[in-house]
């Protein structure tokens, strides 16, 4: 087929139309990408992404956040280091954009470097509210971590009692609560203990008192050191075993505890290859604590926490477990079975909030059926550590604090055999860019013979 003029002209037309439009758009796009951003994180569990917690925590810090990063251009070991910092940083950036992040040479200013305390280059100085601290592990927990306590609006003081046999919140053994201490530390929380024996009464800076499963009586004087301590607006968190209540028995009054006997036992526990006194908290109510929380919660050994109306007190039975079990007021044997004469039927409750107006200030007291839930045994288990957390931001007045904790990415790295390699290999540097080449090759013999 041979073409005239007229047919030459219209096709040379339809192409510079074609590349007139082409190259109109390419510019369009580059012009919008400047100021209109979009992005899709595929990757398994949002590895590029912020968590939720995260998310919520940044919008909750109200003001500017500047972070100073003691970088060289080039490290020997990291290579591009300001590189790394700066794709650590985006996702916060996007989040809160009046975050800002600079950068210093140590190499250049090293007079600078020493009288900002910085050690390792790559270290990072975080500020917010003319309150700073250094960061030098590059990851998201260890950042989200050192926010929330530079958002903390002073130290918290986290007194634990002790002397008759408690769960410790600095204890190392498989019942205490050492591991949880810990993370109240990275948190921003000073833990201190209390011996009531010693002292006249409980600190005045004290924010929290945590009485965790005494194992031997109180003396009564004690006792009344903790209800006047009450009495004056103290919060309380109160984590009650299977055991009596050793001389707290006044304690349980005021707050209008029921506090029934016998075990919980939870047969979905069981269809999870659990033990079946593990009562699995799945129900949770409104409240300041269990916002949005929807993590399964594990409570060995649990008894059940009731609550009568008690005039003054805002009481909210916060925990449901057991839909389909019970209160197992016999012996724990391989027989265990549902007696509906003597055991309880669920669903149970085994945690409950007061609060209270108490002068100028609000009272909160939280009481748990399970000294367990926050052992070093059992902490890592379900939602434990956050529901933890979450209690003890609420216990404080930090309710603005309250979120999931940041969780470890998964696909950190990709690890391929030889074979897998080398068939990517050929594949993507020899067969896709053949096939390229012989499917035109055919295009331009084929026009060619029209």
């Amino acid at each position: 087929m041979r073409l005239n003029k007229k047919m030459r002209l219209s096709l040379f037309l339809q192409n510079a139309a074609f590349v007139l439009l082409f190259l109109t758009l390419a510019g369009l796009l580059i012009y919008l990408s400047r100021d209109y951003q979009q992005q899709w994180d595929i990757t398994q569990n949002s590895h590029n992404s912020l968590s939720s917690s995260s998310q919520t925590l940044l919008k909750q810090i109200t003001g500017p956040v500047t972070i100073t990063a003691y970088a060289t251009e080039k490290d020997p070991q990291l290579g591009d280091i300001r590189k790394i910092i700066r794709e650590f940083i985006a996702p916060y950036q996007r989040t809160k954009p009046d975050l800002t992040l600079n950068f210093i040479d140590p190499a250049e200013q090293p007079q600078v470097t020493r009288n900002a305390g910085v050690q390792a280059n790559g270290e990072l100085v975080v500020e917010y509210k003319q309150r700073s601290e250094h960061l030098t592990n590059l990851n998201e927990q260890a950042l989200t971590n050192l926010l929330v306590r530079l958002a903390r609006r002073k130290d918290r003081v986290v007194t634990f009692l002790e002397g008759h046999g408690e769960r410790k919140l600095d204890g190392i053994a498989n019942h205490d609560l050492g591991n949880f201490g810990n993370q109240l530390k990275t948190k921003g929380f000073k833990i201190t203990s209390l011996n009531l024996a010693i002292a006249q009464d409980v600190p005045v800076n004290t924010h929290l008192l945590v009485i965790a499963s005494p194992q031997v009586d109180l003396l009564p004087g004690e006792t009344d050191k903790i209800l006047n301590y009450l009495k004056k607006g103290g919060n309380l968190l109160w984590l009650i075993d299977q055991e009596s209540l050793h001389g707290l028995q006044p304690l349980a009054e005021k707050l209008g505890l029921e506090l029934t006997p016998g075990t919980i036992v939870d047969p979905a526990a069981q269809q999870l290859k659990a033990p079946p006194t593990w009562a699995l908290g799945t129900t949770y109510a409104h409240h300041p604590i269990t916002q949005k929380f929807n993590l399964i919660t594990v409570f060995p050994f649990a008894r059940q926490i009731g609550a009568n109306e008690n005039k003054g007190w805002r009481v909210t039975p916060l925990i449901e477990v057991a839909q389909n079990g019970w209160v197992e007021m016999g012996r724990l044997d391989n027989t265990i079975a549902f007696d509906k004469t003597h055991d309880i039927a669920g669903p149970i409750n085994i945690a409950s909030s007061f609060e209270r107006a108490v002068e100028d200030k609000l009272q909160r007291i939280v009481v748990v059926g399970s000294g367990a839930f926050l052992s070093n045994t059992y902490l890592g288990n379900g939602g434990n550590l956050d529901l933890g957390i979450n209690a003890i931001n609420w216990l404080a007045g930090d309710d603005n604090l309250i979120t999931i904790q940041p969780r470890a990415t998964i696909d950190s790295s990709l690890s391929l055999s030889k074979l897998s390699a080398g068939i990517l290999s050929v594949g993507f540097l020899i067969i896709i860019p053949l096939a390229l080449l012989i499917t035109g090759l055919f295009i331009w013999l084929r026009r060619r013979k029209q």
